[in-house]
């Protein structure tokens, strides 16, 4: 297990190379026992963006995932949440996670603090190794997919898993509708 191909990526068992994720990353996939469901490949860090990554190593869209940041602020509270959606779809940030995180306005987290907090580098924050107590918001979608790729914490290398694996994280929550198709 955790050996999958997708395209022209074959990843390995995160469980065997560790130094091929984050260290948050790396200590929740232990934590969570899924190192064997879980794998890791190497790639040009320059290929990192989802459409570079698609184009490169000949993926479907539909099996690419994208995990951002939200924040909003209630009550003078700043509430963040991860919402990971498939490729081919956007995040409804302005009505299902304003709804979710009960605030009057969320936004993308900007970059510096999305990094910070995260401990994983821009364009390859993934939902596994979260901070705790954090909501990651997951659209169905997702769970359902039978492999996705997404990020590892860092930008030269990605994970591959089935989407049903997401559901042993903590703070996972399954949202219908939590993706948009985006318009051609």
């Amino acid at each position: 297990m955790g050996t999958f191909t997708l395209g022209a990526l074959r990843s390995v068992p995160v469980g065997t190379r560790p130094d091929l994720v984050s260290p948050g990353v790396g200590a929740a996939v232990e934590a969570l026992g899924i190192g064997d469901r879980v794998g890791v490949v190497e790639i040009d860090p320059e290929l990192s963006d989802t459409a570079a990554t698609q184009a490169a190593y000949d993926l479907p869209s539909d099996a690419l995932a994208n995990c951002v940041i939200v924040a909003g602020r209630r009550e003078g509270q700043q509430r963040i949440a991860a919402c990971l959606v498939l490729a081919t779809t956007r995040a409804d940030v302005n009505n299902v996670v304003k709804r979710r995180l009960d605030v009057r306005k969320a936004s993308f987290l900007p970059r510096e603090d999305a990094v910070s907090l995260t401990g994983m580098e821009f364009g390859a924050i993934t939902p596994i190794g979260l901070p705790e107590g954090w909501p990651v918001l997951v659209d169905r979608a997702v769970l359902d997919a039978p492999l996705i790729v997404v990020g590892s914490g860092l930008r030269r290398t990605k994970l591959l898993l089935a989407g049903s694996t997401l559901a042993s994280i903590s703070g996972v929550e399954v949202v219908d509708g939590l993706g948009h198709p985006i318009a051609p």
